[in-house]
């Protein structure tokens, strides 16, 4: 017996027919083609399929009839439908009814070949589910952490290695990569785990408020300080302190930090007495903290005491074989939070999900499916489901204008000014989303509110119009 699977093709066009038999011959697979329903229920009571490409309409009758017949004959049957006139609701009763998946007509030949080779790996719907579920438990090693790319098993192996040890750590990587899940897993593999894990935001408090944040104060140090207040480094005692955007710290606090971690000993702000702290430190930035160090931002002696062992985690565009399971997790989270049953995402849709750079990287990926799931009337994300913005969606399907032309470096280009349109255009999207809010626009951009406003001062955008 062939192992060369074989497709049945359904179409009542002979074009289309004449364009698949071709395409998915030259594919190596074994074609076979029906124009209507009778004559595709007749094939398949004869013959086993692999797999079924069937058009939604095909004249004498709806290719959903055949798609039940074809499933009730041999459950084992892949069934991809195609249509250029299919609902979101006729596809989701295809898929329902046990579709692998729907692909809108004009298709992408090669997304169209990418989703029959995926559609034949694996036998039935059910069994895809039961891999991913299997595969989501699997991953989720440390928290909420997910994925199995082998950036991210480094990661764990990291993780389990440092666990143990009082060493200080630095987490690197750009912002939305989950760096505060890489600390939290630390601090619940340790032998602290049943003490504080104490997060802060170094970019995200005032810099007057941030050393007493730190450290704490005494009655009187300042106006409103009625009462003695433990900072975190005290709340913290025994357990791990977890300092996000390290880099945001002034130079100044830098130097105090620099006798906590060292000496481990803290001194209040109005404070005369050291108190002792038994505080294991992990540190966080989506800077370049060696770039800092050099450009005299960022202490060096503070960096070498932060910086015993680094661990460096990938962008999201680095880890695209993760983005599945991740968008599925996610996906599961919301639907329980808000008391859907949106239970999966359509294969193309992932497929253009895989096509976006996602420069915010995971918080990215979640905020999308969050709220493609609120806005989502069906149990299934398909591509028109997901809550893309008209400027992604033209980002991923390859038909926004080119507003760069590289091969102009040939012949000279200021990549200061590039940058700067580029710089200048965030913001003023950002504050256009936030409705002028900056603390919101930050947000949207992955950096602190001090860094938005030294941005906007330095762009002349406040002043602007």
């Amino acid at each position: 017996m062939s192992n060369v699977p074989h497709i049945l093709v359904v179409d009542d066009e002979l074009g289309m027919r004449e364009l698949l038999n071709l395409m998915l011959k030259r594919e190596g697979y074994e074609v076979s083609c029906a124009e209507n329903g009778r004559k595709a229920l007749s094939m398949l009571e004869k013959t086993d399929y692999n797999l079924l490409l069937c058009d939604i309409k095909i004249g004498d009758m709806s290719g959903l009839d055949v798609l039940r017949a074809a499933k009730k004959r041999n459950p084992n049957t892949v069934v991809i439908m195609i249509s250029a006139y299919a609902t979101a609701e006729t596809a989701v009763e295809a898929m329902n009814d046990g579709a692998y998946d729907y692909v809108p007509k004009p298709f992408d030949n090669d997304e169209l070949k990418e989703t029959i080779n995926k559609a034949l790996n694996l036998k039935t719907i059910e069994h895809e589910k039961e891999a991913l579920d299997d595969e989501l438990k699997k991953n989720l090693h440390f928290g909420k952490i997910v994925g199995n790319s082998p950036r991210m098993m480094h990661i764990y192996k990291m993780i389990r290695q440092v666990a143990g040890t009082r060493t200080n750590v630095l987490i690197t990587g750009e912002s939305g990569t989950g760096k505060e899940l890489i600390a939290r897993a630390i601090h619940d593999e340790s032998d602290r785990s049943d003490r504080m894990f104490v997060a802060i935001n170094c970019g995200g408090i005032p810099e007057t408020l941030i050393e007493s944040e730190l450290f704490g104060y005494k009655k009187g140090a300042f106006t409103g300080a009625t009462h003695d207040k433990k900072g975190l480094f005290e709340v913290g005692d025994k357990g791990t302190v977890f300092l996000d955007e390290i880099g945001e710290l002034s130079l100044p606090l830098q130097v105090k930090l620099l006798r906590a971690v060292q000496e481990k000993m803290i001194k209040p702000v109005g404070g005369n007495e050291d108190i002792s702290v038994d505080i294991r430190i992990i540190s966080a930035t989506n800077k370049k903290l060696e770039k800092e160090v050099i450009e005299g931002r960022f202490r060096e002696d503070l960096f070498y005491r932060l910086n015993v062992i680094e661990i460096k985690v990938p962008s999201l565009r680095e880890r695209k074989s993760d983005l599945r399971a991740l968008a599925q997790h996610f996906l599961e989270k919301y639907s329980r939070e808000m008391g859907k049953e949106v239970t999966k995402i359509s294969s193309y849709a992932i497929t253009l999900l895989n096509k976006y750079d996602f420069p915010g990287n995971i918080r990215e990926l979640e905020n999308l499916i969050e709220r493609s799931v609120a806005l989502s009337t069906t149990n299934i994300l398909l591509p028109d489901s997901l809550a893309l913005s008209i400027h992604k969606r033209r980002w991923i399907e390859g038909i926004q204008d080119r507003r760069f032309d590289l091969d102009e470096v040939a012949r000279g280009v200021s990549l200061e000014n590039i940058l700067e349109e580029i710089e200048r255009a965030y913001l003023k999207k950002a504050l256009e989303c936030s409705d002028g809010s900056k603390n919101k626009a930050a947000d949207l951009l992955g950096i602190s509110f001090r860094s938005l406003r030294y941005r906007l001062d330095k762009l002349g955008i406040d002043k602007m119009d």
